[in-house]
């Protein structure tokens, strides 16, 4: 029996591993979304066909996407980054998502809602503390109707730090949860805050 046109599946690769042929697709996509926006977290810059501009491979990027199932065209697409972070004198397995995005013709189905909320449950029992990521301030609903919470004053300070980057630079507020015990216990001093997040010179934010 075929699959209804809009069956789509969840798949999740390690960046390097996802297949030519959906990775093109997430690449175009991207392309559509920030065609020429470099410096604001989340926004990639325009890129040339043949330059695949992955993330930091220290970030250990993982790849969830919505495939559909009768077409293999990529309907959603998100990216998980990982590193440890030190705050308040404790260090704390941090994750956060980068590059969400969906097709354009696929919008307003519940395809985004249900990959983001699929990246919450992927971080949650991958053995994170806690995750922290920054979205336009109009997208603060739809995150927290995928089960994300709003951090209110905290901001993420990017890039290194001899060159930081942070967040509050732009109209963004922070989202997160926390998921181990320590990272429950401590919840509160992420509130608030100013986190040192320093993801690096290629992925200045995730």
């Amino acid at each position: 029996m075929t699959a209804p046109a809009d069956t789509v599946e969840l798949l999740s690769y390690p960046e390097q591993q996802v297949p030519a042929a959906l990775r093109v697709q997430v690449l175009a996509l991207q392309q559509l979304a920030w065609p020429d926006a470099p410096d604001e977290p989340g926004h990639e810059p325009g890129h040339d066909p043949g330059r695949d501009p992955g993330h930091d491979p220290l970030l250990d990027p993982q790849s969830l996407l919505l495939v559909g199932v009768a077409d293999r065209t990529v309907v959603a697409a998100l990216d998980v980054l990982s590193k440890e972070i030190v705050h308040e004198g404790r260090r704390y397995a941090a994750s956060g998502l980068s590059r969400v995005v969906t097709a354009p013709d696929r919008r307003g189905r519940g395809h985004g809602r249900r990959l983001v909320a699929a990246a919450h449950a992927a971080v949650r029992d991958g053995g994170a503390d806690l995750a922290l990521f920054t979205c336009d301030t109009p997208l603060r609903g739809f995150y927290e109707s995928a089960g994300w919470q709003h951090l209110p004053g905290t901001y993420l300070i990017g890039g290194t730090p001899e060159e930081p980057f942070p967040s509050f630079m732009f109209d963004k507020v922070t989202m997160g949860d926390f998921f181990s015990p320590l990272a429950r216990e401590h919840a509160a001093d992420f509130l608030g805050r100013n986190i040192r997040l320093h993801s690096g010179a290629i992925d200045k934010l995730w």
